[in-house]
């Protein structure tokens, strides 16, 4: 059954305005992963009536990933993510216009970023955020992210705004993509995660030996259905700001949601909180040691 857009977006009136539901039809929005956030994101989105959407991932649905991909089923195991996601979302709304790809992204987005002038990072792949955050300074695109945490949480990185790799120090400034390596990326998780550990109250919530286990790379990164969905919707209604031409609430440092007292994290400044971001850091090194 064909559902006339119109039908579709009915309730979504006093949210968005008739010239809001036009102008989300036909703005363009990149995610980038298709898995736990990027799923979640996508359904939001084209439920929205996102009428144009291009989503990039090289996977296939796995086992592992039944606990919090929306898209992952029993009958979806072992087919590709991409080809999986652009069914379920056109059987939720058939018009909707949706270009998928796998690796080759990277190589396109000279291509990509003049024509999704938004774009949700929901990959795990560092080093290919810094080429996408590079390049959208380039484009003047804006770039919807989320911290890796044990909280959801979000930002929103406009063209002017610094990238992460900036803001956080990581040691892959000034040097050319391809020539970044595994021990900077290294380096910059951790300042990344220092980062999480000093502004959001998450990580008290986690078991320290599996903490442990995942900083010393013999542990996965836990993930949990509840902190991923709520994530991938927040990125979701801060892309449909950003297509919509709205200032939204996170901004380039974002906010972290904490689930378990119902909490909004915002990340401090100044030089407190640059204090115990290295002093969490230094905790941080001393697990990665010690696990590893």
């Amino acid at each position: 059954m064909n559902v006339p857009y119109e039908e579709l977006t009915h309730r979504n009136a006093g949210f968005l305005s008739p010239r809001d539901q036009a102008r989300l039809r036909r703005t363009g929005i990149l995610v980038l992963g298709a898995g736990g956030m990027g799923g979640a994101a996508l359904q939001s989105l084209v439920r929205a009536g996102a009428g144009h959407l291009a989503v990039a991932d090289m996977d296939t649905f796995e086992a592992s990933n039944l606990n919090r991909q929306v898209f992952a089923t029993s009958r979806t195991l072992g087919r590709t993510k991409t080809e999986v996601t652009r069914e379920a979302l056109q059987e939720i709304h058939p018009d909707v216009k949706v270009e998928v790809m796998g690796e080759e992204w990277l190589r396109r987005l000279d291509e990509l970023l003049p024509r999704f002038r938004v774009v949700i990072n929901a990959m795990d792949d560092q080093r290919a955020a810094i080429l996408l955050y590079r390049k959208a300074r380039e484009w003047g695109v804006t770039v919807v992210d989320a911290y890796t945490s044990p909280c959801p949480s979000v930002t929103v990185v406009a063209p002017g705004d610094p990238r992460p790799e900036e803001r956080l120090g990581f040691p892959t400034v000034g040097v050319p993509w391809e020539d970044i390596t595994a021990e900077q990326l290294r380096e910059a998780f951790l300042r990344e995660a220092a980062f999480v550990m000093a502004h959001s109250s998450g990580v008290r919530y986690l078991d320290p030996e599996v903490v442990e286990e995942i900083l010393g790379g013999s542990r996965p990164r836990s993930s949990f259905a509840p902190v991923v969905i709520v994530a991938g919707n927040l990125m979701a209604f801060e892309a449909m700001q950003a297509a919509l031409g709205r200032r939204g609430g996170a901004g380039y440092m974002g906010y972290f949601v904490n689930l378990w007292t119902g909490r909004c994290e915002r990340p401090r400044r100044g030089v407190l909180a640059r204090a115990r971001e290295w002093l969490v850091r230094g905790r941080l090194e001393r697990w990665a040691r010690g696990a590893s």
